[in-house]
């Protein structure tokens, strides 16, 4: 009969056992990045950015006399009918418009006006480019009648003293005469020269007065003086 061994079990315990996997080392935290400074020209417009070299596009210019300025005024100094910025005399006549509370000035043929209109509507003047300071344009009316009247006589007086001064001209009225006063600017260089624009006064006038040159007994603004039917359709 077999015997059982009394011989301890020895369990053998393996002592080459794999280590346990190191940690991984933590990631580095990643940097924030700071937003890009905030740059305001990236929102500017460029609409109104002057091209160098290139001259603004004159629009339509105001229309008055050298008193309704209410400021010191300048007149170009080249009076020149034929190539400068004085016209010869130009014929005139207000319009009333539907809608509008005053009429509105219009350049008319004068032997079209003549035919068609009462003397007392037609208006004569010259045209000559002025400035306000710092080239504020407009058209500056010129007496072209009735310069022996004193009111003419001092405008004109005032337009041509203009044209190498800064004047200001002003209504006597108040004071019981009928005339402007003429007044200098104190100094001569308080306003810098007017920076006069390249287009012609033909071109300039044109501009002004676009839609409102009636030349034709058709114009709708000559039909309104003569109370005939205008076409609405």
């Amino acid at each position: 009969m077999s015997q059982t061994s009394n011989k301890p079990h020895i369990v053998e315990i393996a002592t080459d056992l794999a280590p346990e996997p190191e940690s991984a080392p933590a990631p580095e935290p990643v940097p924030i990045a700071k937003p890009a400074a905030f740059d305001l020209t990236k929102f500017a417009s460029k609409r109104g950015a002057a091209i160098a070299g290139v001259e603004t596009l004159q629009t339509a210019l105001p229309v008055h006399r050298i008193s309704d300025a209410n400021d010191f005024v300048r007149l170009h100094p080249d009076d020149d009918p034929e190539t400068g910025y004085w016209s010869v005399a130009l014929c005139f006549v207000n319009v009333p418009i539907k809608g509008q509370a005053r009429d509105t000035l219009h350049l008319i043929d004068e032997d079209l006006a003549r035919e068609l209109l009462p003397s007392k509507r037609l208006l004569s003047w010259h045209l000559a480019l002025a400035s306000k300071p710092w080239d504020s344009f407009f058209l500056c009316q010129v007496p072209a009648t009735n310069l022996d009247n004193q009111w003419n006589a001092t405008n004109v007086m005032a337009c041509q003293r203009a044209m190498t001064h800064w004047v200001q001209a002003t209504s006597r009225k108040a004071e019981g005469v009928e005339a402007y006063k003429i007044d200098l600017a104190r100094h001569a260089d308080a306003f810098p020269e007017p920076k006069w624009p390249s287009a012609s006064l033909s071109e300039l006038i044109a501009t002004t007065f676009a839609g409102r040159m009636i030349d034709q007994e058709q114009h709708p603004g000559l039909l309104r003086l003569i109370g005939d039917k205008q076409d609405v359709s």
